[in-house]
């Protein structure tokens, strides 16, 4: 029989031998977590940017080019169907509530502000959409109803419901 030494050595080195293996699981498992959590949020990255491109407004009078920028989704006029202009010129904003933005040109206006990506229910939501027709700006959130449809909502006080919606097409310049 071992001495009482011998077996405490034998005890510390087997039991070394089993931490260093749940060690191992362990970081086998975070390893794994941390992957699986870098391929979803990748796949919610790529959902959230299907919203990117250019698109016509529902009169098809004008193209707005949506961007993520700092992780907000913006949009800007970018195009006006020629029949549009008035004496060779873009419209101007002339019903803007401000009335030193009235002479600037609809044309690179940015109509969409603030948008970000509900994973959970498939929309873009916290925006807010300006219309240069009334020169209101209202709450929005926008979802895709299809790859090349894309609706979006236009509400007041805080009420979905209460408001407008639009549809706009997928273009391109």
């Amino acid at each position: 029989m071992k001495n009482k030494k011998e077996r405490k050595k034998i005890w510390k080195e087997t039991n070394i031998n089993r931490n260093s293996h749940k060690n191992y699981i362990k970081m086998k498992k975070l390893i794994i977590l941390f992957l699986l959590g870098i391929y979803a949020f990748a796949g919610v990255a790529q959902e959230a940017d299907k919203i990117v491109g250019i698109w016509w407004n529902d009169e098809k009078t004008s193209k707005i080019q949506v961007e993520n920028v700092d992780g907000k989704y913006i949009g800007t006029i970018i195009y006006m169907i020629p029949e549009k202009y008035e004496n060779g010129e873009p419209p101007k904003d002339d019903e803007n509530p401000d009335e030193t933005l009235r002479d600037r040109s609809v044309l690179g206006l940015q109509i969409l502000d603030g948008f970000n990506y509900n994973a959970k229910k498939k929309e873009w939501v916290d925006g807010t959409i300006y219309d240069p027709k009334s020169g209101n700006t209202y709450d929005c959130y926008a979802w895709l109803e299809s790859d090349d449809l894309l609706k979006l909502k236009g509400f007041v006080a805080g009420i979905r419901w209460l408001g407008r919606s639009s549809e706009w097409y997928k273009t391109t310049l």
